[in-house]
């Protein structure tokens, strides 16, 4: 008697599995678990073999018979029923893995396993997400310039420039990652260069004139506000490192007998270690802020969260409370303070100053080489610079006398 959907619906689980036979070498196999699962028997090459059609009810008894006859009649013209369902599983899985969103999680978890900082990690992982909805789906070698435009011209329609900036130059980068894997053979994303609007540069705002220096180190001297945010502002202009830098710094990096503090590459903008000598105000600062954090692994620890830095945005809001706005003073600014004021004293190598600043040199050899030859004026503008900076704050006048080397 032929099986019938009722029959099977009805097969019920026994203490071992048992089969209820179809036609043609096609059964059903009830498992002790309840499970309905088709199977094929067939002889290739003269051995019987057996073939996993599905489950039921996902793959129906009509379905079962079709691939039944489907599969018979590819091992009567001599392929292997097993074989062809093997290559067409690998090559789904193939087809899956070669989606723009498939190649573009790999390049960002090969970003992660080459060491890149995980701020920037997570830029890639924004970046990736933006473009999913688009061509996420799609087949990597596939993608047209005008689909990843229609993307960029809706983030410039919005002012998103940056965005738009980004999403390009990530979208580039996954392209030229696919073609060095050999899944796909050109960069459509490269085509697209100028087609929106630049950003424009931004500029951090920064004190610069001299007196006005002066006013602002006096500001900080008598800051009201939590101790370790006012010993972080007092410490910014001596180091003037970026922001994140100093927020993150740990105890460890600090060397009070050598007067050096060593930041590690991985917290450095261009992946490489700085190096920034310290003149006897900004160990003095250090200590101070030692008797407050220094039981701790972070210099500048969060009120109440000793495991975390300081907010990114507690040194600006400590300049607003102080009275400079943000078109005038930002904690970025102290960089441009320095650097405007150092090149402007004329006793200084311009090349000193950028290494001081960790601008990392276009020329690597020239980086290598500039990178010792600076080091001891670096060292003796450091503590130049914290002088000069005791004489703004003290209201002293300043002759700053050009070409003449401290």
């Amino acid at each position: 008697m032929a099986l019938t959907d009722i029959a099977i619906r009805n097969a019920k689980p026994r203490e071992k599995e048992y089969k209820l036979a179809v036609s043609g070498g096609l059964y059903l196999l009830v498992t002790p678990a309840g499970g309905r699962l088709w199977r094929l028997k067939y002889r290739a090459d003269g051995v019987e073999r057996k073939l996993a059609i599905g489950k039921y009810p996902a793959v129906t008894l009509a379905d079962a018979r079709k691939a039944r006859d489907a599969a018979r009649a590819n091992a009567s013209a001599g392929n292997d029923p097993a074989t062809i369902k093997r290559r067409e599983r690998v090559a789904r899985k193939l087809a899956a893995g070669t989606t723009f969103g498939a190649v573009a999680l790999e390049y960002v978890e090969k970003a992660e396993r080459e060491g890149r900082a995980p701020a920037t990690i997570l830029k890639l992982r924004w970046t990736r997400d933006w473009l999913l909805p688009a061509v996420g789906h799609r087949p990597v070698d596939q993608i047209e310039p005008h689909e990843l435009l229609a993307v960029l011209k809706r983030q410039e329609s919005k002012g998103n420039l940056e965005t738009a900036r980004r999403t390009r130059a990530f979208a580039s980068r996954v392209f030229r990652y696919a073609v060095a894997t050999a899944r796909a053979k050109t960069d459509p994303a490269g085509l697209l260069l100028g087609a929106v609007a630049a950003p424009q540069p931004r500029h951090f705002a920064a004190i610069v004139d001299a007196k006005r220096v002066g006013e602002l180190l006096r500001a900080i001297d008598v800051y009201s506000g939590a101790p370790l945010t006012r010993l972080a502002l007092s410490l910014s202009p001596h180091v003037f490192v970026r922001p994140g830098e100093l927020r993150k710094a740990k105890w460890a990096e600090i060397d009070f007998d050598a007067a050096v503090w060593r930041i590690p590459a991985e917290r450095m903008k261009k992946r490489r270690e700085h190096v920034v000598p310290l003149s006897r105000q900004s160990l003095a600062t250090l200590k101070q802020i030692k008797a407050l954090s220094g039981d701790g692994q972070l210099v500048f620890p969060a009120l109440g969260k000793p495991g975390k830095p300081l907010s990114e945005n507690t040194a600006n809001h400590a300049l607003r409370r102080m009275g400079f706005a943000a078109n005038e003073m930002t904690a970025h600014g102290f960089r441009a303070l320095a650097s405007t004021l150092l090149n402007e004293s004329g006793k200084w190598s311009p090349d000193a100053v950028e290494r001081a600043l960790a601008h990392k040199d276009g020329d690597q050899i020239r980086g290598i080489y500039h990178r010792g030859a600076h080091w001891n004026e670096r060292v003796t503008m450091a503590q130049w610079w914290s002088d000069h900076l005791d004489a703004l704050r003290d209201g002293a006048e300043i002759v700053l006398l050009r070409g003449v080397r401290g």
